[in-house]
């Protein structure tokens, strides 16, 4: 028996696999990946809770496209919120020259906050 086949209706090609030919098949990558840390939460999100879209991403060639909005969007937000909560909380240059312990522990506190609002409303659903 052959170790390679070409269908020639579709062109498909398929290896010989013990007693079966299976098709050679390849997910098409559109997208290079680039995201980053929200792109690989919500990889693993859709892994571990979404099976069944994660699935479909991945054999529509979408996956790639998905994380990547998802890492952008999720990032835009959090500075957006950071910059809103900054503003209501009254966080200026003047504090952290004048005390940088406190200015880094209210810049980390609404740096939290801001990523969980972002993880609750985007990531994770």
């Amino acid at each position: 028996m052959e170790k390679y086949i070409i269908d020639e209706k579709t062109g498909i090609r398929y290896t010989l696999r013990g007693d079966y030919y299976l098709p050679d098949l390849y997910l098409l990558q559109n997208e290079t990946p680039m995201y980053g840390k929200y792109g690989f939460l919500r990889l693993e999100y859709l892994k571990e809770c979404k099976r069944v879209l994660y699935i479909n991403y991945l054999t529509q060639g979408k996956l790639v496209k998905h994380l990547n909005d998802m890492d952008i969007e999720a990032t835009e937000r959090i500075e957006f919120f950071v910059e809103i909560m900054k503003q209501r909380q009254g966080i200026t240059e003047k504090l952290k020259a004048q005390n940088q312990i406190e200015w880094v522990g209210l810049m980390n506190n609404i740096k939290n906050s801001a990523e969980e609002i972002v993880l609750n409303e985007l990531i994770y659903v």
